[in-house]
C-alpha cells in the first residue's frame, strides 16, 4: 500500500472573511440554488471579499462562477505541487506527474473562457469546460491505474469538480452549430495558411527520414523543431516511409504529421499500465496542441493483449483531424480524450474498450476491427462522460465493424459488444454503420451491475448487416433505437462537432449530415 499523505481539503483552506462586500448572501444563495451543487457555490462566494460587484444577470453569475473555478484550480494545483516530494516510488511519481500536466491544461482552458480577448462562442466555452472536468477525472484515474488509491481523497477534493459542473449547467443549452468561423476557417488558421490547407499535397516544412535524406531522423526531433518555430501557422512534418520506434508528445498548435500511407509510415511503442505507465502516459503518440492533422500514418502499441491498457494514440487536440490513419493495439487503442475531433477513412484495431475517452468525436467511413481477446470478450467503445452537461460523446457514422484477421477463425467463441458505460453519462451512437455477425445480439455490455444503465445514452440508427438487428438488444432505460431523423442528426459532424464551420479548412472530405 502507498503511504497515506494528508493534505488539507481545498474547501477548508480557503480564506474565510467575516464580512463580504458587494453581494448579499440572500442574492448569492438564490443564484447558487439554480446550480447542481449549490453548497460549494454559496460557501466560496460568501466567504471571500474578492468576489464583489453586482450580479444582475445570469451572464454575470456565469462569469463569476467561472472565475471562481479558475481560482480554485490554481489553489488545487498548489496542493498538487506540494505532494511531489512526498512521492516514494515510481508509481506515485508517475500519477503525480500526470496531475501536474492535466492541471496545467485545465487552467489554460479555463483561462480561455474568462479572457475577454479570446474570441470564442458558447459552444467553445462548453467544450473547454467539458475538457477541464475530464482532465480532473483523468488525474484521479491515474492513481487508480497504478494502485496508489491512498492518494485520491487527500489529493482530489470534489469541490473543483462540483464548481466546474455548475459552470457547465449555467452554460448549457447552447447549440454546437453556433460556432461560426470566418471564411470557414477556425481562429488557429492564419490567412497565409489557407491555400496550403486546401492543397491536395501540402508542402512540408521539414522531412523526417530514417536514412538521413530528410531534415531529421526521428519524429521527436521534428516535433521539437516545430515548438521552436516563430509564429503559429500550420507546420507540416512529412514523415517518410519507415518504422519509427519512439513515443511522441505534440504540444504545439497547428502541426500536421503527413505520412506515406497506412502500413508505410509507422510510429510504434509498447508502454502499458502493466509496464508501469498510467493509461494517459501509455500513448505511443499523444497530441494536445490544437488544430492537429494526421494523415497517412499507422499509430501502434505493441504491448500486447495481456498487458491491459496500452494506448496507440491519445488526442486532446481541439478541432483535430485524422485522415487515412490506422490505430493498432489491444486494450484502449484509441484514446479520444477530450475536445472536438474528427476521423475519416481510418482503421481501428483492438479488444477491450479500444475506442474510449470523453471527446466530442465523429468517426466517418472508418473500418473498426475487433481482435482476438484473451478473455473471449470484446468491447468496442467505452465513453467517459461524467456530467450530463458535457457536450461529449462518440458518434460512429457510415463505418464498418468486422472481425480482424486473427479473430475471424474464432469469432464464434468470442462475444463482441458495441460498448459499455465507463462513466455515469456515457454517450455513444452507431449510425448507418455495417455491423457484421460478430456483434452479440444484446449489442451492449454492462460495466458493473446496474451502474449507469439509466443515465447513459446509447443509440443505434439505420445500421445494416447481420449484426444490426435490434430485436434482442438490451432493455436499459438509457438505450434507444433511434427512428427520428432529427434525433440522429444531433450526432452528425455538422451538429455534434460543428464540422461545417471548420472541417472545410482542413481539406479532408466529410459528410455534414446523415
Amino acid at each position: 500500500m502507498a503511504p497515506t499523505i494528508i493534505l488539507p481539503l481545498v474547501i477548508m483552506s480557503f480564506l474565510i472573511s467575516p464580512a463580504v462586500s458587494g453581494y448579499s448572501k440572500s442574492s448569492i444563495k438564490a443564484w447558487c440554488s439554480q446550480t447542481p451543487h449549490p453548497q460549494p457555490c454559496e460557501y466560496y462566494l460568501t466567504h471571500n471579499p474578492k468576489y464583489n460587484g453586482p450580479v444582475k444577470e445570469k451572464s454575470d453569475f456565469f462569469k463569476l462562477s467561472t472565475q471562481l473555478v479558475l481560482d480554485r484550480c490554481l489553489h488545487a494545483q498548489n496542493n498538487i505541487y506540494s505532494l511531489g516530494p512526498k512521492c516514494r516510488n515510481k508509481q506515485e511519481k508517475a500519477a503525480w506527474a500526470d496531475c501536474l500536466e492535466l492541471y496545467d491544461y485545465t487552467i489554460h482552458k479555463i483561462n480561455k473562457t474568462v479572457d475577454p480577448n479570446t474570441k470564442h462562442t458558447a459552444t467553445d466555452t462548453q467544450t473547454w469546460l467539458s475538457t477541464a472536468l475530464t482532465n480532473l477525472e483523468t488525474c484521479r484515474a491515474g492513481f487508480v491505474d497504478l494502485g496508489v488509491t491512498d492518494y485520491i481523497m487527500p489529493l482530489m477534493s470534489n469541490n473543483v469538480s462540483m464548481l466546474l459542473s455548475n459552470t457547465l449547467a449555467l452554460n448549457k443549452g447552447v447549440s454546437n452549430v453556433d460556432t461560426k468561423y470566418k471564411d470557414g476557417f477556425p481562429p488557429w488558421v492564419v490567412p497565409g495558411d489557407r491555400k496550403l490547407l486546401q492543397s491536395t499535397n501540402p508542402r512540408a516544412n521539414v522531412v523526417v527520414a530514417q536514412d538521413g535524406s530528410g531534415n531529421y531522423r526521428t519524429v521527436n526531433e521534428a516535433v521539437a523543431a516545430a515548438g521552436r518555430r516563430s509564429g503559429s501557422g500550420r507546420y507540416v512534418i512529412h514523415v517518410k516511409e519507415g518504422t519509427y520506434r519512439e513515443n511522441v508528445n505534440i504540444a504545439s498548435q497547428n502541426i500536421m504529421l503527413l505520412g506515406d500511407g497506412i502500413g508505410k509510415t509507422i510510429i510504434t511503442g509498447s508502454r502499458s499500465v502493466d509496464g508501469g505507465s498510467t493509461t494517459f502516459k501509455s500513448a505511443t503518440v499523444a497530441v494536445v496542441g490544437d488544430g492537429f492533422i494526421g494523415q497517412g500514418i499507422t499509430f501502434r502499441n505493441t504491448a500486447g493483449a495481456r498487458n491491459h491498457q496500452a494506448v496507440a494514440l491519445r488526442s486532446g487536440s481541439d478541432l483535430s483531424v485524422f485522415y487515412q490513419c490506422s490505430f493498432e493495439g489491444y486494450q484502449d487503442t484509441l484514446y479520444v480524450h477530450s475536445e472536438r475531433q474528427f476521423y475519416r477513412e481510418c482503421d481501428i484495431y483492438g479488444t477491450v474498450d479500444f475506442i474510449f475517452g470523453n471527446a466530442a468525436v465523429v468517426l466517418q467511413n472508418c473500418n473498426i476491427y475487433p481482435r482476438d481477446p484473451p478473455n473471449k470478450t470484446n468491447t468496442i467503445t467505452a465513453q467517459g462522460r461524467t456530467d450530463p452537461n458535457q457536450n461529449t460523446g462518440i458518434s460512429i457514422q457510415n463505418c464498418r465493424v468486422t472481425a480482424a484477421p486473427d479473430l475471424r477463425p474464432v469469432q464464434g467463441s468470442v462475444r463482441t459488444y458495441l460498448g459499455r458505460p465507463w462513466k455515469s453519462y456515457s454517450r455513444t451512437v452507431f449510425m448507418k454503420t455495417s455491423l457484421d455477425s460478430l456483434i452479440a445480439p444484446a449489442g451492449w455490455m454492462p460495466w458493473s451491475g446496474n451502474f449507469a444503465l439509466d443515465t447513459l445514452y446509447y443509440g443505434e440508427y439505420a445500421n445494416t448487416g447481420p449484426g444490426s438487428s435490434t430485436t434482442n438488444r438490451v432493455k436499459w432505460r438509457g438505450y434507444r433505437v433511434i427512428t427520428s431523423v432529427s434525433e440522429a442528426s444531433r450526432f452528425t459532424a455538422g451538429n455534434f462537432i460543428a464540422g461545417s464551420s471548420w472541417l472545410p479548412g482542413t481539406n479532408v472530405p466529410f459528410t455534414s449530415g446523415l
